[in-house]
Formats: structure tokens, sequence, C-alpha cells
């Protein structure tokens, strides 16, 4: 008999999934984006939420209709050594050695630092990451019970926070969008189309997919057609909320130069904005806001990358995983905010098509019979192009070869020069697939005579 899936299971699961997606990046860069954009806020903000929810939702889905049971699996569709190596770097990289130190410093540099002395020294930080990461790894030691705490308490508190302040906007906005800086004033679209990619979602998708699935695995559904309705129905009530407040928050931008002036940071944009309608109340509102989206990511990725590890070293239990990960961000968190974005930025230009390349080749999967030589020559293709971006923001570039590049690879110059290559790859591989297969049956044909 077909188990049914509770409609407020699914609810939950959609909670607490927009809770894991939302960090405090994800409230910084829409407001950021609202105030640059000014009169062209909708359509910057239509090309942020493509890339800023369109591609987690399909990371997501695709996860789902892959049927695999994790990450590596998926991504040693091209080739065992490539699915170990991505893994291993994806999972460094949302976990201990950027997303989760910048959880705490982000929280603490906007919740905490304002109501500090400019004098005060090394000691708050240290200490708050100790608490930050201290309350992680409580609730990551008990991740069988995350979609509730997650779901149930922590999201709709989160939310509670935003609308607050959202309402207030839309109620009584600071002034009216003023013109476009120059990076907006064409092309806004596109240039919101790239800042949707600093969230990092569509790498944290691949993880937090799992999450899901599992979730819905421990109910005792176990066929894939439910899995995936399941998957799907929880990832849109995600993606319909991330929407809605990125616009929320963009608009927020928009309509606050004429009071607080144009800013340089979304953080600072957040609390100008809350600090004019509430004063003091405002700064202590969003560091609650600001706690809570980073709280609730935290406990996400320390629960995902604990299990992983946990996998892959099986003679390590999970909970000695869960606590070496937050002590490790703890220490990360306080060699600061900009030191961690600095050192992240080459490795996520790497990384960040290689995920979005492997997403589009699982939903085609079955276009191309699953042909591993499509994997591995678009993924390479892609990683080629890549790893020069990525040298490149590492300010170490190969003498040469960017401004080749530049000149002769379409897209090159606003960051996507990898998306020809990647198509191109894929076309090859495929033809090598289709005159392999042709080989083959010939052989066949020849033993059968």
């Amino acid at each position: 008999m077909k188990k049914s899936i509770p409609f407020s299971y699914v609810i939950v699961t959609g909670f607490m999934l927009f809770a894991l997606f939302f960090g405090a990046g994800n409230l910084i860069f829409p407001a950021l984006l609202g105030q640059q954009s000014g009169t062209n806020v909708l359509t910057a903000n239509l090309g942020f939420i493509i890339t800023g929810v369109g591609l987690p939702l399909l990371g997501i889905l695709a996860f789902a209709i892959s049927g695999k049971n994790d990450l590596q699996d998926l991504a040693s569709r091209a080739h065992p050594i490539f699915g170990l190596a991505f893994t291993i770097i994806l999972y460094l990289s949302i976990g201990p050695l950027f997303a989760m130190p910048r959880t705490g410093t982000v929280s603490f540099e906007i919740g905490i630092q304002p109501f500090l002395a400019d004098d005060s020294g090394p000691w708050p930080l240290i200490i708050y990451s100790i608490l930050f990461f201290g309350i992680t790894c409580f609730f990551s030691l008990k991740p069988a019970k995350i979609v509730d705490v997650v779901g149930k308490y922590l999201t709709p508190a989160l939310l509670l926070f935003i609308a607050v302040l959202i309402i207030t906007v839309l109620i009584n906005p600071i002034g009216s969008p003023q013109n476009p800086t120059e990076t907006y004033s064409s092309n806004a679209f596109f240039k919101g189309f790239q800042e949707g990619y600093l969230t990092m979602d569509t790498l944290a998708a691949f993880v937090f997919g799992i999450i899901v699935i599992n979730s819905v695995k421990n109910i005792g559904i176990s066929d894939r057609k439910s899995i995936l309705s399941f998957t799907t129905k929880a990832a849109l009530i995600a993606a319909a909320l991330l929407a809605l407040i990125y616009t929320s928050l963009s608009y927020l931008g928009a309509t606050s130069v004429t009071g607080i002036g144009l800013l340089d940071n979304g953080g600072a944009v957040l609390a100008g904005v809350s600090e004019s309608y509430y004063g003091t109340l405002g700064n202590a509102l969003l560091g609650l806001i600001v706690l809570g989206a980073c709280l609730t990511t935290s406990i996400g990725l320390v629960t995902a990358c604990s299990s992983y590890f946990s996998r892959l070293l099986p003679k390590v239990p999970y909970n000695i995983i869960a606590v070496v990960l937050t002590i490790f961000s703890a220490v990360i968190a306080n060699a600061g905010l900009a030191n961690i974005i600095a050192f992240s930025v080459p490795v996520l230009t790497i990384i960040y098509p290689l995920a979005i390349v492997l997403i589009f080749l699982t939903f085609l999967h079955n276009a191309f019979a699953g042909s591993r030589a499509v994997y591995l020559i678009s993924l390479l293709f892609t990683f080629a192009v890549s790893l020069m971006e990525g040298l490149n923001a590492a300010k170490l570039p190969i003498p040469g070869v960017q401004e080749f590049l530049i000149d002769n690879l379409p897209m090159y110059s606003v960051g996507l020069g990898w998306l020809l290559p990647a198509i191109v790859g894929a076309v090859i591989g495929f033809i090598i697939h289709l005159v392999t297969r042709s080989d083959q049956n010939e052989l066949k044909n020849a033993d059968a005579r």
C-alpha cells in the first residue's frame, strides 16, 4: 500500500529548506542590488532570482531526479576520481573553510559589532564565536531532529523578524528609487543574473537536497516517484519564499537611497534602514534577523558536512566530526569576514561553473544515455576555463592567457567564459558516445555472424 505524505510535513520541510538556504549573504546582496539598480530594480531583481533561486531549485530537483544517494555518486558519473575530489572540495568550501565560518563572522559584524566600542579588541568576536558555534554544534548533534527544530521553530521566528521590517518599508518607504549606478544603467538583468551567484546556494543545493530526501525517507517513503513529488513541492515552497523576500529586500534597498545615501555594503544598507525606522531597536531587530539566518544555515551545513565525512571516514563517529568542524569554523571565523571572502573567491570561481554544468547534465542524462564521455569532456572543458578565471581572481593570471581568452572566448570578460566550452565539450562527448556505440554494435554483429 502506498504511503501518503502529510501536506503539513511538506510545508515544514519547505520551511526548513528555505531556512537552510537563507543565510546572511541572502539578506545583504538583494538590499545592495536594490540600492545600486534604482529605477531598474525590477529587471535586476529578476536576473538575481533566476540564479539565486532558480539554479538552487534546479539543483535540488536534479539530485532527486538522479536517484543517487549522495553528491559523490552523482559526480562520479563523470569519473570516480572527479566525483571524490569535487565532493570533498565542495563540502570543504560550503563547510569549515568558507561558508560555516562566514555565518559566525557575518552575524557578529552586523548583529553585535554596532553595539560595541571601536576599541573593544578581539575578545568579543572570540567569545561570540564560541557561543555561536556551540549552539550550532548542539543542534547538529541531533541531525534526526533538524526538520522539527529548523522547520517548526527557527524558520517562523526568522520570517517574523523579516516581515516586521519589510511591512514597515512597504507601508512607509523612506523614498523612491533613484537613478541606477553605472553598472546597472545598462544590462541590469544580466548584472543581477551574475549577482545571484554570490549566494553560493547552487553549491549548497547538492548538500541540502540530501537532507530533504533523507527527511522523507525517514518517514517510510521509498519509491522514487513519491520522493521526487515531495522534493518538488518542498523546493517550490522554499523557492517562493526566497523570491518573495529577495524582491522585498531589493525594493527596500531601492527606496532607501534618499534617506541613508548610496552605500557600498548590503549590511550597512539594512542597518541604515532599520535605524532610520526604529533607532537602536532597529539595530537590535536586524541583529536578530541576521543571527537567525546565520544560525539556521550553520546548523544545516554542519549536519550535512558531518554526515558526508562520517561516511567517507567510517571509523570516525559523526559526533566527533561535528565537534571538530564547529571548533575549526570558530577558529577560522576569527580571521575576519574580509579575509574569509578574499580567500574563498578564487576557489568558488573555479568550482561554481562545474556545479552548474553538472546540474544541467543531470537533467539531460537520459538524452545522451548517461554517457560518461559527455560528462567528462564537458566538465573538463568547463574546468579548463574556470581554472583560468580562478587564477585571475587570485591575482595569479598566466601571462598572455587572460588577454587571449578575453579577446577570443565569448562572455569570458563577464565570468561566463566557461559556458560555450561546456556546450562544445558535451557535443564532442556525445559524438564520441555515438561512434563508440556504433563500433560496439558492429563488433556484436560480427560476433553473431
